[in-house]
């Protein structure tokens, strides 16, 4: 290893040495091209190209590749051997070449050696992030404080990305985010929930992108943008792998393996991992009313929350040809919870105490999941000329079985309710698509393709109450229900993209068609159910949409390691079935949700302006960016009317339509990492939003600025101990009803490498204050309520990951792997 590297060394100090030295002159020709990584087509940046003269084999000159893989070299008219090498790639030779006048060797495109790769120890770390012509890529497989933890857990460490205490995602402050697994829509990321990121490993990732400007190959859905997450898989020959065991307090313990087995024909990959975690938690709300029997009600809540799950990932990629591959997978989770809430309720009447009481809530949720995933990849030849084909097959069941019993304990003592919830949801998804690339020429590419996806959710929904008088539960009429969801949407999109000089420009166009169909069966007269949700509300209906969605993405390259962006798209957010479903669903006695089937999806126009600058040690990105979205969805609190039997007022919690919202904001990143030991990674956003619209004769529109700032510093030290620190700080912020209080959490973890750096031990604890804590004010006309909620205490993880034949560090990527939905044209800086 030492003897290649200082090959390579004394050829560059030669070839650098030979171009200073070449200058210009009468004789001089020039010598162009453009390096591309064979598999993905990514420009390899510093790739050397070498002329060696055949009639003087000691004349040796040459030059490197850019940050776009471009080269160009002054030579004097004559027969050289030309070679084109890259660490642990194959190298490029064109042998006895006459060259009398300038030439363009156009594109060419390098492979990954094998065996040299297992051989090549890469002492820099990969980039942390990568800036294309529609989006950031962010390489989080090295984050310390990520180990033993959960993609959701991952997320948070990524710029413009927040996960709140809910495990709620937004991007850039705005919470409508499209989550997609290898560029497609995926039962691993759960069907219209972020649960499901809670269960899968950190592990399995190997890269994010956060694509705030979509270009139209993605999907319309989502006006905060997209985050795409790619799933790990070994593109080296051989069997290799890696076992991470996991075990913390509070409670939490698990076991992830990755394998891969490779071969010449085929590739085989599986990622399996089983968890046990338990999840205190606890909250507290104090409430005032206007109206009812009490005027302060204060309750404490404490979560006790358990959960088991396992979840494996099997495929195969088999390649029928050089150029041509199929690969097919298939994906199952099961999961089951235990979840308990205890309930300490006090009441008040002009500062004395009323009365208190004592509920217990018991949810059990068994989860499972499929997903039968197929890809055809078919490669007309090495410029990039290409067509993928994708099916796709999700089915999960999810039964919530809830057990309530709430009794009075203060003045007397006697059973309030009893109740019995049974939830039952199915899913399904299909998905159709097929993508077409066609390169025009060496800078310009075409691209065309359709997406299907047909999506079906039923609902049933089942309330049991304990009649006190006979001893037996009664079904309660009124709120049993099934509900049956189906959102179709058809695609169809083409995008056209080139390079003109130092300007790279994407530009495309993507029509969907949607179709939303709702149908309720229930007992409880639908008259009735019209007249509290408003005489226009149809709870049965069949809507459709037709929209179209225009994408522009712009790069000036202002010097050879700096560039301004301009993007502009349209995007939609179409609700999803628990947003229309017309049945109320209790969280509480005192709180219910309601879903709204006049809800229309609201659509958006966004902005970006970008900019990227890198130095030897510094990387700074920033943006400013502003939208406007029509239809917004907001949920609101209202009054019902109703009260309790021990005379608590009901509210209820209800999504609507506002007419507008607009958000404008501003976001800066830096990357600093002065020596080989020190990396430092900070990033800042400030945003403004407002809104407008009236509900039942309300006026919610409001008015907020809010702000969240990340930093992250990693240290390595002697005897290969790496620290590092997480801190997140999340400004405070409004809506129409509540203020939020700021929040702020601090992760550190620390590893070591041993057994020849085959093996890492790392300790990590998160949250380390234990500070993670939401606190809001919510006001409204008949009640206040101030509360504070924190999902998970602080927690403390001992993780051990063993490799099998892999590297810790790799340069380059290997052959293409079937999920190449975010592979498309490129320009400006990597």
């Amino acid at each position: 290893m030492n003897k290649k590297l200082l090959t390579y060394l004394l050829l560059f100090t030669s070839l650098t040495f030979g171009i200073a030295q070449s200058g210009r002159g009468p004789n001089q020709i020039t010598l162009s091209g453009k390096v591309l990584d064979k598999d993905n087509g990514l420009p390899l940046e510093y790739a050397t190209l070498v002329l060696q003269s055949v009639d003087n084999p000691g004349q040796v000159t040459g030059g490197i590749t850019d940050i776009d893989g471009n080269f160009s070299v002054e030579t004097k008219p004559g027969t050289y051997n030309i070679s084109v090498e890259y660490i642990s790639y194959k190298t490029y030779r064109l042998n006895n070449q006459e060259l009398n006048s300038s030439r363009d060797l156009g594109t060419i495109r390098i492979g990954i050696d094998v065996e040299q790769l297992e051989a090549v120890e890469v002492v820099g770390e990969k980039t942390t992030v990568e800036v294309r012509l529609d989006k950031k890529v962010y390489n989080i497989g090295k984050d310390l404080t990520t180990s033993g933890a959960t993609v959701s857990d991952a997320l948070n460490n990524v710029p413009s990305v927040n996960v709140d205490v809910e495990g709620n995602i937004s991007l850039r402050g705005n919470d409508n985010v499209r989550i997609l697994i290898n560029g497609k829509p995926s039962a691993l990321a759960g069907f219209g929930s972020t649960d499901a990121l809670r269960q899968l490993p950190a592990d399995a990732i190997e890269k994010v992108e956060v694509i705030t400007s979509p270009s139209a190959r993605y999907d319309a859905e989502g006006t905060a943008g997209i985050l795409n997450i790619v799933l790990r898989k070994e593109k080296t020959l051989g069997f290799n792998g890696s076992v991470n065991v996991y075990a913390g307090y509070p409670i939490q313990s698990g076991i992830t393996a990755n394998a891969n087995l490779r071969t010449d024909k085929f590739n085989i990959f599986n990622t399996t991992g089983v968890r046990y975690n338990e999840s205190p938690g606890n909250a507290f709300f104090d409430n005032t009313y206007t109206s009812g029997s009490f005027d302060r009600i204060l309750e404490v809540r404490d979560y006790d929350r358990s959960g088991k799950n396992f979840n494996t990932n099997l495929g195969m990629e088999y390649f029928l040809s050089d150029n041509s591959s199929i690969t097919g997978s298939i994906f199952m989770r099961f999961s089951e919870g235990d979840d308990t809430t205890d309930n300490s309720n006090s009441r008040f009447n002009n500062g004395a105490l009323d009365s208190r009481t004592f509920r217990v809530e018991e949810e059990l949720e068994d989860d499972e999941s499929y997903q039968l995933s197929l890809n055809y990849t078919k490669d007309f030849n090495d410029d990039g000329h290409k067509l993928t084909a994708d099916f796709q097959y999700s089915t999960g069941n999810e039964i919530e079985t809830s057990r309530i019993e709430e009794n009075s304990i203060f003045p007397d003592s006697e059973l309030i309710v009893r109740e019995n919830v049974i939830n039952d949801e199915e899913e399904k998804e299909y998905l159709i698509q097929a993508d077409y690339v066609l390169p025009i020429g060496e800078n310009a590419q075409f691209e065309a393709g359709y997406r299907g996806t047909l999506e079906n959710t039923i609902t049933d929904y089942q309330l049991d109450s304990l009649d006190q008088s006979s001893g037996n539960f009664v079904i309660n009429r009124n709120l049993t229900n099934k509900f049956t969801y189906d959102e179709n949407v058809h695609a169809v999109y083409t995008q056209y993209g080139n390079k003109f000089g130092k300007l790279s420009f994407l530009l495309g166009l993507r029509l969907e068609s949607t179709q939303l169909i709702g149908k309720l069966e229930s007992e409880f007269d639908s008259e009735a159910l019209q007249e509290e949700l408003g005489v226009d509300v149809d709870v049965n209906f069949d809507k459709n949409y037709l929209g179209l969605f225009p994408t522009v993405n712009l790069i000036y390259e202002l010097g050879e390691m700096e560039q301004i962006s301009l993007g502009y798209n349209r995007r939609i957010n179409r609700p999803r079935g628990w947003f229309i479903n017309p049945f109320p669903s209790r969280s509480s006695r005192t709180n219910i949700f309601q879903g709204n089937p006049d809800l229309d999806p609201a659509f958006a126009n966004a902005f970006d302006l970008g900019y990227l600058k890198r130095w030897q040690e510094l990387t700074l990105t920033g943006s400013v960016y502003y939208q406007k979205e029509t239809n917004s969805f907001e949920r609101v609190q209202e009054q019902t009317g109703q009260t309790t039997t021990d005379g608590i007022e009901i509210v209820r919690s209800i999504p609507i339509n506002l007419a507008t919202n607009e958000r404008i904001g501003a976001e800066a990143g830096l990357l600093y990492s002065p020596t080989r030991w020190l990396r430092l990674n900070s990033s800042f956003n400030l945003f403004r939003f407002s809104s407008e619209g009236v509900f039942n004769g309300v006026d919610y529109g409001t008015e907020n600025t809010s702000w969240f700032a990340r930093f992250s510093s990693k240290v390595t030290l002697p005897a290969k101990i790496d620290l590092q620190t997480n801190a997140f700080y999340r400004g405070p912020s409004q809506n129409a009803q509540t203020e939020s209080e700021g929040i702020f959490s601090l992760n550190v973890a620390m590893s070591k490498d041993v057994f020849n750096d085959n093996g890492t031990i790392s300790l990590n604890v998160s949250d380390l204050l234990n500070s993670r804590k939401r606190r809001s004010f919510t006001e409204t006309d008949f009640f206040t309520s101030r509360s504070e909620f924190q999902w998970r205490e602080r927690s403390v993880t001992l993780a051990f990951i063993y490799r099998f034949n892999e590297q810790k560090k790799r340069n380059g990527q290997g052959r293409g792997n079937g999920y190449d939905d975010g592979e498309e044209f490129e320009g400006g800086a990597k």
